[in-house]
């Protein structure tokens, strides 16, 4: 294979000299790195997912010129790294989330625009950004690219996506860092900001016992009970794998600002270390504070045993900026369990809502062993008991 190298891009690595002179012997070789150019219509056509929605929007702004691939046997891509992607084969995700949430059919053959990511999804994939640019998975609607290490008994395999290279600048690879509308500093600047304020919004923090525990649900029906309670609520999801829905329940239910890690820059918050995660959770909360909301409502992804959440439930410093936590489970035992921990942990424990709400009988069998009241998840949406559930 010939080694392929635009000189204008950049200077050749030590490595492409090597396959260079390997390939000028006759000898059969792979492509160690190399920069193409990228066709501005190409680009332009490429399905883009939410993930890289701040890309999207600087490029219908100022154009698609200007961009090119790497790519090659030595390009290891980083988390946030956007890629250029081929459908392989459809698996267990069919549409692509957009931008504006819209879900757009993929096929095979379909050139779409993701970034790089890990992902922990108890019902669907746990997967990690592979080492290299080979065929891997889309392990989110929202637009993860990632390896598959293991998934779910009853979750169809991942669709498999072929990578054709890094979108990459005169600056050098674009990350989704480079483009997020907010920025994520230390936990310590983020409080220093929140307590700056002339008036300190009420802190809300909805946990859940795990996925699909009804956290987004009951999330949104406390902000529209809070808003239809006359205050202004601004709300957002700190931790977890990019996507849309849970943004545009949040701005349908009344919120008036509305924020998650990918604006920040992240597209998903799994495998950040545990200062990195705290640094993420303290600036969303600090972002939202300074639009001059009354409220702040944000969601924590996952159970509370996931690792990067169960070490912010016994963080200190998180436990002295929360003034309400709501709880959202499936059954009578996470109830109990979360509740518990909740409360070991010092954390202000509010309300306990979610799934097991749908049936009376469960919430009656969680209510005789919790001491929080177990609320119907849509009664949130009631201005009386929103505000006394955030302690007002």
């Amino acid at each position: 294979m010939t080694l392929t190298r635009n000189p204008e891009l950049s200077h050749l690595a030590e490595a492409d000299i090597l396959a260079a002179a390997a390939a000028g012997r006759g000898e059969a070789v792979a492509v160690v790195h190399e920069e193409v150019a990228l066709d501005p219509r190409r680009l332009r056509r490429a399905k883009k997912a939410y993930t890289v929605r701040a890309f999207a929007k600087v490029t219908r702004e100022e154009g698609t010129e200007g961009y090119h691939l790497v790519r090659g046997a030595a390009v290891a891509p980083n988390p946030g790294d956007l890629v250029l992607a081929r459908i392989v084969e459809i698996g267990h995700h069919k549409r692509l989330e957009a931008h504006n949430s819209r879900r757009r059919h993929l096929f095979v053959g379909d050139e779409i625009v993701v970034a790089y990511g890990h992902r922990y999804a108890p019902d669907q994939f746990l997967a990690e950004v592979p080492p290299n640019l080979d065929v891997t998975n889309l392990v989110a609607a929202g637009g993860l690219a990632g390896r598959v290490i293991e998934q779910h008994a009853d979750t169809d395999i991942a669709t498999q996506i072929e990578p054709i290279g890094l979108i990459a600048d005169a600056e050098g690879v674009v990350n989704l860092r480079r483009h997020s509308p907010a920025a994520v500093r230390s936990w310590q600047q983020a409080l220093e900001e929140i307590q700056a304020l002339p008036q300190r919004p009420r802190m809300v923090v909805v946990f859940g016992s795990s996925m699909n525990s009804g956290k987004t649900t009951s999330a949104g029906c406390l902000v529209n009970g809070l808003g239809n309670a006359g205050l202004d609520v601004a709300a957002g999801k700190a931790t977890g794998t990019g996507a849309g829905n849970d943004a545009g329940l949040f701005r349908d239910a009344g919120a008036s600002t509305v924020l998650d890690f990918t604006d920040f820059g992240l597209a998903s918050t799994f495998q950040l270390t545990l200062p990195e995660v705290k640094d993420t959770v303290f600036s969303v909360f600090a972002e939202l504070a300074q639009t001059g909301a009354e409220v702040v409502v944000v969601e924590i992804a996952d159970g509370i045993y996931q690792g990067e959440t169960a070490h912010l439930v016994q963080d200190d410093d998180f436990r002295e900026l929360v003034d309400a936590v709501v709880f959202a489970c499936g059954e009578a035992l996470s109830a109990a369990a979360g509740s518990a921990l909740l409360e070991q942990a010092n954390l202000p424990l509010r309300a306990i809502t979610g799934r097991l709400t749908s049936s009376p009988l469960i919430t009656r069998e969680a209510q005789a062993v919790t001491t929080a009241p177990v609320i119907g998840t849509f009664d949130l949406c009631v201005p009386e008991v929103a505000r006394s559930v955030i302690g007002l």
